[in-house]
């Protein structure tokens, strides 16, 4: 009996799409980051990574190290906004590594960068759940087609509890509907 997972159709363009919308959605939260931590480059430099893969450059270890790079800035960051603006770096720095397997962990690579957008601005304003909400309307009115069509063919994901799972609900409500 097989434990893999189904797969289902996934292009390098697809990949480089979905790249550019986390790149959109990290950079607009890169200066919660900066401004906390001006003389970290990590996250700045996750996204400069993903940038040039959704441009065209091959996902190569410096893409893969930058990503992990961000992760750590946001352990280090010392300040719950920060944190999430540098988990929006790393995960649109993870995007490129968006795999065809039908698996919910696979859709967090795709809500990533946009959900730790809008936890980054909300948290940036007193945990306001009305700023995070503006925030995936923001990252809903930049999706590109074929992102919402990456989504159609994913399986639903499974958000837990915490108003983490619930931006997850809004963004992926927003892109399949």
């Amino acid at each position: 009996m097989s434990r893999e997972s189904p797969s289902f159709e996934l292009t390098e363009d697809d990949r480089r799409s979905v790249t550019r919308w986390a790149v959109a959605c990290a950079e607009r939260a890169l200066p919660l980051f900066e401004t906390k931590a001006p003389s970290d480059p990590r996250p700045r430099e996750a996204v400069e990574a993903a940038r040039a893969f959704a441009l065209g450059e091959r996902r190569t270890a410096r893409l893969r190290t930058a990503a992990w790079s961000a992760y750590q800035a946001a352990r280090e960051a010392g300040d719950p906004a920060a944190e999430a603006a540098a988990r929006a770096a790393g995960s649109a720095a993870g995007a490129p590594y968006l795999h065809p397997l039908a698996t919910k962990h696979q859709l967090k690579h795709v809500l990533g960068p946009a959900l730790y957008l809008a936890r980054a601005h909300e948290l940036a304003q007193g945990d306001d759940p009305g700023v995070g909400d503006d925030e995936v309307r923001w990252a809903l009115g930049q999706v590109p087609p074929r992102v919402r069509a990456v989504v159609a063919r994913m399986p639903a994901g499974a958000p837990g509890r915490t108003r983490l799972g619930a931006l997850h609900r809004r963004l992926e409500a927003g892109l399949r509907g």
